[in-house]
């Protein structure tokens, strides 16, 4: 079973994935729902750092690249809040703030190749 966060038309889902009993073919759940926050995963290169960085990382759910930055340095946020945008296979995924807070530090910046759980922001 895999869970996926998919954007169609500005309409943000979670999709469960599962393979079905006995046919073999994948079967999809859809629900309308905000998005989750990024798995933890070790990042592939160390993120930059960062003088104010906070301790609540944003950190991407899926590989690609950076496609825009939302918000910036000290920007109050919302939990599901878009900080960044990836871009990913033609798709623009948002990545959110997973709580409340204010945009400590932007460790990336637009065109930069990312790998699924690098930390992307901190809030504070």
């Amino acid at each position: 079973m895999k869970n996926y966060t998919i954007t169609v038309n500005g309409n943000v889902y979670d999709v469960v994935v599962e393979e079905g009993a006995g046919s073999g073919a994948p079967v999809a759940a859809k629900a309308p729902a905000a998005p989750k926050a990024a798995p933890k995963a070790a990042p592939a290169a160390a993120p930059k750092a960062a003088a104010g960085a906070g301790s609540i990382k944003v950190e991407a759910g899926a590989a690609g690249k950076v496609f825009k930055l939302e918000k910036k340095v000290g920007d109050a946020v919302k939990k599901g809040d878009a900080v960044v945008i990836i871009e990913a296979m033609k798709m623009e995924i948002p990545v959110v703030a997973p709580q409340d807070g204010t945009v400590a530090s932007i460790d990336v910046a637009v065109g930069d190749a990312i790998e699924a759980g690098a930390c992307l922001a901190t809030l504070n």
